[in-house]
């Protein structure tokens, strides 16, 4: 038989033998013979071929071995190990020098805002001029738009820099970056509102002259109005224009930190109408970061001025209600929570501050009424779950509290409601409410409406009638809950006010007077709030029914006390009435009516 190595023989059968290696067609041999001088051999010491004695039988060329030399450089020194030339080499070299040397950074000073704000100019006025020129053809003033486009974004540092921005606004070009807003192109529009955004960032370290000075410049070139009217013109399926949108809000948030500019923008301004058309028509089946936001702006502006909250309940065009369309942007959640730690749920809560505010002022009232806000909250007691019940119990309270002539038509329609049926409910299981039921909170807000029900209904009605049978049915159950309670509140007080007492002590007046708010805010998170309100029940009661009276004494008599303890924590709460308008003298009133029966 055939050996193999036979088979391969070059010598044997009829195959032609195999076309050996041409050293002509080595790329590197060709490159290297080209640059041979005249009559200079070719060294081939390292260049074997297959014709070598070794490799002949194969016709194969023998790989080179790993220790094999690295190829020399060429003759002329062209290229070196890292495959950069000598020319190169020498540029590496000396910007390595370069970057050796000390840095001397840019100072930033008013002749640089000055060149700043030059520069930043021209381009504007650069761009308008070729805008004008070449209306029709784009492609003219394409490159100002980019340089001027560039110019704004480069303004971003100055808010690093407030010190300068007094400068900034003498020379103008505060109000010409204002005026971008109304610029062709949207993106510069856009660049101009973050530049703004950034420029009156709550963040920024700025004196309030510094900050005034710049924001003032921006009010008197017409920020407010340009800032509402682009809103019409931003698509916010484009992600820019999305953007665009979040920033002309967060500009409105930084000038609300302001409260008089607050009060400008929602009353001079269409700010409010604008805010809560974007919440009612807002197209997108999730609620977006820019949605969350409006709501959030909205509550804001409404809680830092009463003259907002007018605006809000007054100026609204017809047919538009402000309280209607917040409780339908509400009535979703009756039954369900939003999303836990989502947009959503932020946007939720944001809705319940601004109702919550709203409801303070005797106009929301009626407004309330009319659009059933109290079927709603009684729903949403009864069905919701935790994060939208204690919202609602806490808007209750507002809806109920205020001066007793606005107060009184809120309070008979939740009895007619049938609403006495659920908040008594949510009442006796507060003793749960460590265990997933109320919160400490949303106890004070359940005593509110009680206190309210008792101070607001009028004497003999049918409705306070009701309201008292609630309270003695079953045996004055509820009564011993309200008795309970107070033993709770007034044993944490107590502790609170004992320690306080042991830190008065060897303190001169006046630090005892520095000390006066922290030692009430710890009274307050003791519990001191539900504390009064609790007495205040108890006072009604026992001037409303001889049987609770009886009740409330033998209840009390139990752990050594007697109504003479309810009518010092009366007392104490007049003593601390400061304010001397209508209401707070009417509370007054009934307080030292109460604590004759005590």
């Amino acid at each position: 038989m055939t050996s193999i190595d036979e088979l391969f023989k070059s010598s044997g059968g009829s195959t032609a033998p195999k076309r050996k290696f041409d050293s002509s067609s080595d790329p590197q041999q060709l490159f290297k013979s080209s640059r041979l001088k005249p009559n200079e051999e070719t060294n081939r010491d390292h260049h074997p071929t297959v014709e070598e004695e070794d490799d002949e039988e194969y016709d194969v060329a023998r790989p080179p071995e790993d220790d094999d030399p690295e190829p020399e450089d060429d003759e002329e020194g062209r290229f070196f190990g890292g495959g950069v030339n000598k020319e190169s080499k020498e540029a590496l070299d000396y910007l390595d020098e370069y970057d050796q040397e000390s840095y001397v950074p840019e100072k930033i000073d008013k002749a640089w805002v000055r060149k700043l704000g030059l520069n930043f100019e021209k381009k504007i006025s650069k761009n308008a001029e070729l805008r004008s020129k070449f209306e029709d053809d784009p492609q003219k003033f394409m490159g100002s738009e980019a340089d001027l486009d560039a110019s704004v974004k480069a303004l971003s540092i100055l808010s690093e820099h407030p010190e300068l921005y007094e400068e900034f606004a003498k020379l103008g070009c505060v109000n010409s970056l204002v005026s971008l807003l109304s610029h062709e192109n949207t993106d510069i529009a856009i660049d101009a509102i973050e530049i703004i955004s950034e420029l009156t960032d709550e963040d920024v370290q700025a004196e309030q002259t510094q900050w005034d000075a710049v924001v003032n410049a921006m009010l008197d070139a017409d920020l407010l109005s340009l800032l509402i009217s682009n809103f019409s013109r931003f698509d916010e399926a484009n992600e820019a224009d999305r953007n665009g949108v979040y920033h002309s809000l967060s500009v409105l948030e930084n000038l609300a930190s302001n409260s008089a500019i607050a009060t400008r923008t929602g009353t001079k301004t269409s700010t409010l109408q604008l805010l809560l058309s974007r919440l009612s028509s807002n197209p997108s089946p999730t609620i977006t970061q820019n949605t969350q936001y409006t709501a959030e702006l909205l509550a804001i502006l409404l809680q830092t001025s009463p003259d907002n909250r007018t605006a809000f309940l007054t100026n609204l065009k017809p047919p538009t209600n402000g309280i209607d369309t917040l409780l339908q942007l509400l009535a979703p959640y009756r039954r369900q929570d939003p999303q836990k730690d989502s947009d959503e749920e932020e946007y939720v809560s944001n809705l319940f501050d601004a109702l919550t505010c709203l409801l303070d002022s005797p106009l929301a009232k009626p407004l309330f009424l009319d659009a059933e806000g109290i079927e709603l909250l009684l729903i949403m007691l009864r069905d919701a779950p935790r994060f939208a019940r204690s919202r609602a119990l806490r808007l209750l309270d507002h809806a109920l509290g205020g001066a007793a002539a606005a107060a009184t038509p809120v309070c008979e329609r939740l009895v007619e409601a049938a609403g006495l049926k659920t908040v008594f409910a949510v009442f006796m299981k507060q003793h749960h409410y460590r265990k997933g039921g109320l919160d400490a909170s949303g106890l004070e807000h359940l005593l509110g409406v009680f206190a309210s029900l008792l101070r607001c209904l009028p004497g003999e009605g049918a409705a306070r009638i009701r309201v008292l049978a609630k309270f003695v049915e079953r045996e004055w159950e509820k009564v011993g809950s309200l008795v309970e309670l107070r033993r709770e509140f007034a044993g944490k007080v107590g502790r609170v006010e004992r320690a306080i007492e042991e830190e008065r002590r060897g303190l001169s007046r006046e630090e005892r007077e520095d000390r006066a708010d922290e030692w009430l805010s710890r009274r307050l998170d003791a519990g001191l709030y539900c504390l009064q309100t609790v007495d205040v029940l108890l006072a009604w009661l026992v001037a409303e029914d001889d049987g609770a009276r009886q009740r409330i004494v033998t209840l009390l008599a139990e752990r050594d006390e007697a109504l003479q303890d309810v009518k010092k924590t009366l007392q104490e709460q007049v003593d601390g009435m400061e304010e001397e308008d209508e209401e707070a003298q009417s509370v007054k009133e009934m307080l030292s009516t109460l604590m004759t029966f005590l």
